[in-house]
């Protein structure tokens, strides 16, 4: 590694299954012009293998592997691992321009403090010499696309923010949308820079366009996560999902009416299929250079195509109500009798006593990078029975014996002044939300009293009861029936969705 250069304060993380394109890119990094990455992470994704043919290079490449769980697993597997403010995602096949590195650092240096990510604009080279397939235009299509990780630099903090890429998401398609989306959630921009990247032609098989249609089961997630409107914000048009259940039903309709001896019915149900099937076939078709070839693949692949969208749609709504909850993007603590025995009124530093465990609960939390907080109802600071500067030091004392949290949103309020932090109310729990910059929805509560689940549910967060022997009966029963109620601390990180 030579020791005279200027190393950027940015990562590369390049999830990989091998491709040979692999080691074209490294060298084209390692020799482009501006500043080098701190270091190039290489997640490996296959489930086995006997490791990567890297190149030679100067700049430091690390490779890790992600045990074949997908593309999205692997960039969490990547951004984890770096420890530069910036991580950039590149595909394994893309080009990069010989003053890729330098574009970086420009798009980079004029982020805000709020930018959150920077996309890249994405070229596809159109074939020269005659009308792009199907297929080749289904990957120019990228070019137009929002948020496409082929090349995506986020903050590293955002990520830790909103828990980075969701792994529910199997394949590469949709997890960089929804990504994006808890990133713009959480009250970060995204910027459109400056630099140029190159993706190559898609080369798929014949059939390439009918495996694609696997990713209807991955819309179904998205929108179950972002809502009807989903497509509308990541512009990602208005689909065909419609037309292709117009299809299916047809067919479905004139093969049952065809079966019960209704011949009338039958081929009128055939003949809207047909009707539909040709014009999804010749809307492929015409825009293509129309040669028998391309024109019988369109055909067959037309007629295959509706019925597997569909099916595929109805597998992933199936899956996206079967699947473990979405990770938290945070989770908050009550103090007393949660994290540390309670004292009332405590005062004393010296008198602070983590309960049982909860550093061991707390440790998984910390190495996922789910932020952590503390909310607390000190009223004694109203009733003069304890200043602010011991408070400070009996939470900076909390901190000593369990680490440092996020965020520290206390109340010093007495009950009289009626004010919207003191829990019940929500006010501390919004205030946790947006000091962290996370969404309020995706923070989830652990407390020991009902006090903390009522002011959760009052946000919008989630709530998980922790029962003390001060936890009053009716406050567990009703737990029971509104949130979830844990038997300790670490039970409750792990209903909290850490995994």
């Amino acid at each position: 590694m030579s020791g005279h250069r200027d190393y950027g304060d940015y990562s590369i993380v390049i999830p990989t299954a091998g491709r040979p394109n692999l080691r074209e890119l490294l060298t084209a990094l390692d020799s482009a012009a501006g500043p080098p990455p701190a270091e190039i992470i290489v997640v490996d994704d296959r489930p086995g293998g006997a490791g990567l043919d890297l190149p030679e290079i100067t700049v430091p490449v690390r490779a890790l592997r992600s045990g074949g769980r997908g593309p999205a697993a692997a960039r969490n597997t990547g951004w984890r691992a770096a420890g530069t403010e910036w991580v950039a995602f590149l595909d394994d096949d893309v080009r990069v321009p010989a003053d890729w590195p330098a574009r970086l650092a420009a798009d980079l240096a004029a982020a805000g403090a709020r930018t959150g990510a920077s996309q890249a604009r994405l070229t596809v080279p159109a074939p020269r010499d005659r009308r792009p397939t199907d297929d080749e235009r289904r990957t120019m299509g990228l070019a137009g696309s929002w948020w496409i990780t082929a090349d995506m630099a986020y903050r590293r903090g955002a990520l830790a923010r909103v828990g980075g890429f969701d792994e529910r998401f199997p394949r590469a398609y949709r997890e960089d949308s929804d990504l994006a989306l808890r990133v713009w959630d959480a009250g970060y921009r995204i910027d459109l820079g400056e630099r140029q990247v190159i993706h190559p032609m898609s080369q798929g098989s014949p059939l390439a366009s009918v495996r694609a249609q696997a990713g209807n089961a991955d819309d179904a997630l998205l929108r179950r996560k972002h809502g009807r409107r989903w497509r509308q914000r990541t512009g990602a048009g208005r689909g065909r999902l419609g037309p292709h259940m117009l299809t299916t039903s047809a067919a479905v309709a004139a093969a049952g009416f065809g079966l019960a001896g209704r011949s009338r019915p039958a081929l009128a149900a055939a003949a809207l299929w047909a009707c539909a099937s040709t014009e999804f076939a010749l809307r492929r078709i015409l825009p293509g250079p129309r040669t028998r070839g391309e024109v019988a693949r369109m055909a067959l692949t037309s007629v295959l195509i509706p019925p597997l969208a569909c099916a595929h749609r109805l597998a992933g709504e199936v899956r996206a109500r079967m699947l473990p909850p979405e990770p938290p993007a945070a989770v908050l603590f009550d103090r007393d009798d949660t994290l540390i025995v309670d004292v009332p009124y405590l005062a004393d530093p010296e008198r602070v006593r983590p309960v049982a465990a909860a550093a061991a609960a707390l440790r998984p939390l910390r190495a996922t990078g789910v932020p952590l907080g503390v909310v607390s109802n000190q009223s004694g600071v109203a009733r003069g029975l304890i200043g602010t500067d011991q408070l400070a030091a009996v939470n900076a004392r909390v901190e000593q014996l369990l680490g440092p949290f996020d965020t520290w949103q206390v109340c010093t309020h007495g009950e009289a002044e009626r004010c919207e932090c003191r829990k019940p109310r929500p006010g501390l729990i919004r205030r946790a939300a947006a000091a962290l910059g996370v969404e309020v929805r995706r923070c989830v509560v652990i407390g020991d009293t009902g006090a903390d689940i009522t002011a959760a549910l009052a946000a919008g967060a989630a709530g998980i009861l922790v029962p003390t022997q001060r936890t009053r009966g009716a406050e567990t029963r009703w737990a029971r029936r509104n949130a979830l109620v844990a038997r300790d601390l670490a039970h409750a990180v792990r209903l909290a969705g850490v995994r």
